[in-house]
């Protein structure tokens, strides 16, 4: 094999002596030529490389049922490989054609052995999103940050290209120059804070479980609020509700706060909890014969009788003077109000009513009394949740008149104008 590769590129020095060319014009002549012929011979047997594992993955990717080879074509891993056996050709004939020009051979050999460093690191970096691309659409993976992992192991070869390149290209040892990186080491981690700080952060969000791709969050401070969609060393997209994208720094995870929406998502219900104000000057005591209108509303008949029972019971033991309503135990109407949205909601069936389910007085306050309905939608898609809590709050609101109370509003121009 020598002997056909030294008779291949020494036939035109040979030519170039016959026709009575001095020595190192037949020299150059003869180095331009066998370049030449060199990169027209290793064209060639990239073609026939590329033909071959190209073609040949393609059809092993298509007879097999595993998806893993199909994303090794799609990442064109075949095509960086193909390279490699041109490049091996060409390492070994450099010091053939190039036996005249030392120190020419010495260059060119150490420019080769850095592109075959960089296509190493380009065949590992397509075989690594392969294996991502696999892992990502299984559901046990789906929620990790697998192309965190994928960009940190990157990150780690490059290092260890980088470093291997220059010792090609300055042909220090290896050992000579880590040292010298440790010297500079302050100045790389000020250059790469933002990468470093990524890693770290990363490494904390996915050892914590702290966010998972799907996840729904709200982060204020970046005007995020919708799924995570992509985690990466530095960054993560949240796609928000309007179908806008934010991006945020993923150190910014551990460093500031953020609400993750998983616990409701894996729960049994989303939680309502919303309020009205009702005027204090509203409430006020039910009169006896009031409660024959009350007792028409279906859901407080039964709760009325009985009250009515234990109320007289209760007054006719203490000998209560009920000639003023103050004395002894009474009805409300706001209690009734309560009690009659704490039925309503227990019949209502968009809730979970093995979840807590409260209709409660908050503490008074200048604008009334707030009167909170707690409790959770078993359905938790935004729409329908939606939905169900307007519901709910439209039944409310139109409810109130019933009972003879009233929702505080601010004064409008129109109110002022009717008082006047």
């Amino acid at each position: 094999m020598l002997d056909k590769t030294e008779k291949i590129f020494g036939w035109s020095y040979k030519l170039l002596k016959k026709i009575n060319f001095n020595d190192t014009i037949a020299s150059y002549i003869s180095l331009a030529i066998n370049i030449a012929i060199l990169g027209c011979i290793a064209y060639l047997i990239y073609l026939v490389c590329r033909f071959i594992l190209v073609t040949s993955m393609a059809i092993v990717a298509k007879r097999t049922k595993t998806k893993f080879d199909d994303l090794l074509v799609s990442n064109e891993t075949a095509k960086y490989m193909s390279h490699l056996i041109p490049l091996i050709y060409i390492y070994k004939t450099v010091p053939i054609i190039l036996k005249d020009f030392t120190s020419w051979e010495t260059i060119f050999g150490r420019l080769v052995a850095v592109y075959i460093t960089l296509l190493t690191l380009w065949i590992t970096n397509s075989i690594l999103k392969a294996i991502r691309d696999h892992l990502i659409v299984k559901p046990e993976y789906s929620d990790k940050p697998i192309n965190s992992y994928v960009q940190v192991i990157m990150i780690l070869l490059w290092i260890l290209g980088v470093t291997v390149i220059v010792a090609k290209i300055f042909d220090v040892g290896t050992d000579t120059l880590v040292k010298t990186l440790g010297a500079v080491s302050a100045i790389i981690i000020l250059i790469f804070r933002d990468t470093i700080l990524g890693f770290v952060a990363s490494v904390q969000v996915s050892v914590n479980d702290m966010i998972r791709i799907g996840d729904w969050i709200t982060m204020d401070k970046f005007g995020a609020d919708g799924d995570v969609i992509e985690i990466n060393l530095a960054t993560v997209k949240v796609r928000n509700f309007d179908n806008t994208t934010t991006t945020i720094p993923t150190y910014s995870l551990i460093s500031d706060s953020f609400r993750n929406w998983r616990g409701m998502i894996n729960s049994d219900g989303r939680r309502i909890k919303r309020h009205i104000l009702v005027k204090a000057s509203s409430i006020r005591f039910v009169r006896e014969e009031e409660l024959e209108d009350f007792k028409r509303i279906q859901l407080l008949n039964s709760y009325i009788d009985k009250k009515q029972i234990d109320i007289k019971r209760h007054n006719e033991l203490h000998k209560v003077d009920k000639s003023l309503s103050l004395n002894g135990r009474n009805l409300t109407n706001f209690g009734l109000f309560r009690k009659y949205l704490t039925k309503y909601l227990e019949n209502y069936p968009g809730l979970n009513k093995d979840m807590i389910l409260l209709c409660r007085q908050l503490q008074p306050t200048a604008q009334g009394i707030p009167l909170e309905v707690y409790v959770f939608s078993s359905d938790k898609r935004f729409e329908n949740y939606e939905y169900i809590m307007s519901d709910i709050f439209d039944h409310i609101l139109a409810s109130v008149v019933y009972f003879d109370l009233e929702i505080f509003e601010m004064p409008s121009s129109k109110n002022s104008l009717s008082e006047a």
